[in-house]
């Protein structure tokens, strides 16, 4: 379960930087950084609603991960 829980931060950390990176590099003429944003957020609201079933399901405990 840990190791789930970190790839999914690592891959929220990567599309932000990739958008950041967009954002320099098309300046302003290109849909690339909505894209990386939008993948950004579609990542974020997984990995809230795996550790929400996670937690329903028993697999961690109000105490962390087990």
């Amino acid at each position: 379960m840990k190791i789930v829980v970190i790839l999914g931060l690592v891959a929220i950390i990567v599309s932000l930087f990739t958008a950041l990176y967009y954002l320099y590099t098309d300046r302003g003429h290109g849909t690339r950084m909505v894209k990386a944003l939008a993948v950004r957020v579609a990542l974020s609201m997984s990995l809230v609603a795996f550790l929400v079933i996670s937690y329903y399901m028993g697999w961690i405990g109000p105490t962390g991960v087990r």
